[in-house]
């Protein structure tokens, strides 16, 4: 079986510009021969250190909160709580109106939750206590503490987002169910087993280090409970590849340096990260199908006298995100990038 890199990113800066750049490294595994030769790929992959250094990663986490900080309060007021692509039928007309979109959002979360497992009996088999990773303006939590009577707790490296988040939940009298705090993924202001789901939609395409990300997910985690991660990744590569094709590469470069991403990692790495973390019921599968009416959606919102006139309003970094979007589109036609679900129980 061939071997799959796990690959990590340098943020270069420079004095000129705070603008990240990825580079991708691809650490190369040896096969070992035998039964255990997954295995031992997996455990290398987790214990890889993340090739970044301490400012690096502190310039990134600062890019991230700022891009956030300037683009919710946009985002919020054309798309609503949800900062997460819809679910859609396949070949779905992507002229569909603003609430539809919305509604794929929230459908997005009700897939999600079917493909886990997580019972609709609610509250009496629903999840009790959840941490949601990379909680945006807090909509899915609040959604699951509705659904659920979950207590949900929302981390962000936002503030603009985590203000907002508890005053939505204020305003929406969830605020004894679901609060929010700025907190990094990576070190994560929770306790060892406190959460019976843990749940990160599409928050993972920030984290630097994965092996670092997937162990403070299982750490928090209940035995017993669900981790649910719903992430960007690129495609699986093939037997006799050791990396992507440079123009790949080149692709992914562009998407890093516009929504301030480390280094993407395949579904196929994020399962043996799992593997190796002993997990149980691990199922993954690629949804890129389901999520294909939402760029150009967003494109076109955008392109509505609101959406031009709040984006000049926004900020720079909002205004080069939305330059890049059309990126997004290219890389989802090549199958380049995945829109991946994955989920496992941690054991008992």
């Amino acid at each position: 079986m061939a071997c799959l890199s796990y690959q990590t990113c340098a943020l270069m800066s420079s004095s000129s510009s705070s603008t990240p750049t990825c580079h991708l490294r691809v650490r190369a595994n040896t096969v070992v021969p035998g039964a255990s030769s997954k295995k031992t790929r997996g455990l290398r992959r987790l214990n890889a250190v993340a090739e970044t250094s301490v400012m690096e990663v502190v310039e990134l986490k600062k890019g991230i909160a700022e891009l956030y900080d300037e683009s919710s309060g946009l985002w919020e007021d054309i798309w609503g709580d949800h900062m997460h692509h819809g679910f859609y039928d396949p070949n779905a007309d992507v002229s569909v109106s603003a609430p539809d979109h919305r509604a794929a959002q929230i459908r997005m979360i009700d897939e999600v939750l079917l493909f886990a497992g997580i019972s609709e009996e609610a509250p009496i088999r629903g999840p009790k206590n959840v941490v949601d990773v990379g909680c945006g303006i807090g909509g899915s939590s609040r959604y699951l503490a509705g659904k659920y009577g979950a207590n949900c707790k929302g981390i962000t490296l936002s503030p603009v987002q985590a203000r907002r988040a508890n005053a939505l939940a204020d305003a929406q009298g969830l605020a004894n169910k679901a609060s929010f705090q700025v907190a990094d993924a990576l070190d994560q202001p929770f306790s060892d087993g406190q959460f019976d789901l843990v749940w990160s939609m599409e928050s993972g395409e920030h984290m630097p280090d994965k092996a670092k990300f997937v162990n403070e997910l299982v750490r928090v985690a209940a035995p017993g409970a669900t981790i649910i991660l719903v992430t960007w990744c690129h495609r699986d590569l093939g037997a006799s590849e050791k990396a992507l094709k440079p123009e790949e590469k080149r692709l992914l470069d562009k998407i890093c340096s516009a929504f301030y991403l480390p280094a993407w990692c395949s579904t196929a790495d994020y399962v043996q990260l799992l593997q190796s973390l002993s997990l149980q019921d691990i199922k993954a599968e690629d949804w890129s199908p389901y999520v294909a009416p939402f760029w150009p959606a967003v494109i076109r919102s955008a392109l509505t006298w609101k959406g031009f006139t709040s984006l000049l309003r926004s900020g720079t970094k909002t205004i080069k995100g939305a330059l890049a979007m059309p990126l997004m589109i290219q890389g989802f036609k090549k199958d380049l990038i995945k829109y991946s679900v994955i989920t496992c129980r941690k054991p008992e």
